[in-house]
């Protein structure tokens, strides 16, 4: 039976951090919402919040590792709340790690999870959307999608492979005429809860690169990306600066990046008895911010990622044409 009359959303990672933050943003939206993650209790209290904000939700405790049971999620999503106008991919696993040192299992793990996790929710998803030609989806993305950093090796290969699927998929819909939207909002380093407890083989606790960002600012600007007319987003000017320097300098990229080994590590040294979500959740630690609060950005900016690059482009043309005309003018004097 549906429950209220807002558009249906479905986030799936959604009990903690970015997950949490979007969910939040989209209840006091008076969105009805679908939420999937793997802790049944930390479903339940997400739920009562967004009760609070006068939000019906449906919490679903699901791996979306596991294909049938993300069908299923849809499926009783649709029937109890009505159909669904977006789906967001967020759910995530990573392993701070140098590659050598990791297992075969656990990389593994953070791809079923981390890329073969958005590709059963988008088949979720558009088995619905295409039918009804309506709908949008929301591929949570990372930098890193661009820009791969070390002791991430598993993680950033799986963000690189979403991005690829994405593409490739978005083309199909173009192909077919479709009016469902296929979006991805890259992401810079976000003060989540995941450098508490997810795996790491390292003699220190791991950190954000650098000063992270706010999981409510990202929610606002995946929000305002859900209702926007672009297919590629980036959020923070550190998204822009990595992608673009990549695409410019990749072999400098090689090398300023090294330092991240140390960058990614706090200076408090890993406890003994630290507990990690790769398996199986961290019960009681579901919450939206991480413990680095008082590092965080103030801001975000949202940005079309074409249009950015477009402007790169055209100012570097412009200077190298103001280059030329002040030669030219030299030479004639």
């Amino acid at each position: 039976m549906n429950q209220g009359n807002g558009p249906v959303v479905v986030v799936t990672g959604a009990s903690a951090g970015v997950g949490r933050a979007i969910a939040v943003r989209f209840a006091e939206a008076g969105f009805r919402l679908g939420l999937i993650a793997r802790d049944a209790t930390a479903l339940e209290d997400l739920r009562e919040e967004c009760a609070r904000r006068g939000a019906h939700a449906l919490p679903i405790a699901a791996d979306v590792a596991d294909a049938p049971a993300m069908f299923a999620a849809a499926e009783r999503i649709e029937a109890e709340l009505g159909p669904i106008r977006i789906w967001i991919n967020d759910a995530m696993e990573t392993v701070f790690s140098r590659f050598g040192e990791m297992t075969p299992e656990e990389f593994r793990r953070v791809t079923e999870v981390t890329y073969l996790g958005f590709v059963h929710g988008t088949m979720a998803a558009l088995r619905r959307m295409r039918v009804r030609d309506r709908g949008t989806i929301i591929q949570i993305g990372s930098a890193l999608a661009y820009r791969g950093i070390p002791l991430q090796s598993a993680y950033c290969g799986a963000k690189h492979a979403i991005r690829g699927f994405t593409e490739s998929v978005r083309s199909e819909l173009i192909h077919d005429r479709s009016a469902v939207r296929l979006v991805m909002v890259d992401l810079p380093a976000v003060n989540t809860p995941q450098f508490g407890w997810a795996r790491a083989h390292l003699e220190k606790a791991p950190r954000p690169m650098g000063a992270p960002t706010q999981p409510e600012l990202i929610a606002e600007a995946v929000f305002r990306a859900a209702h926007g007319n672009r297919s590629d987003y980036w959020i923070g000017w550190t998204t822009a600066l990595t992608v673009l320097g990549n695409a410019v300098l990749p072999g400098f990229m090689d090398r300023y990046l090294a330092r991240a080994v140390e960058g990614q590590q706090s200076d408090e040294p890993i406890a003994p008895d630290r507990r990690d979500n790769l398996q199986e959740p961290v019960p009681g630690r579901h919450r939206t911010e991480g413990s680095f609060s008082a590092e965080a950005t103030a801001g975000a900016p949202l940005m079309a990622a074409n249009a950015v690059r477009v402007g790169v482009v055209a100012a570097g043309a412009l200077l190298f044409a103001g280059l030329g005309a002040a030669i030219a003018a030299a030479r004639r004097r």
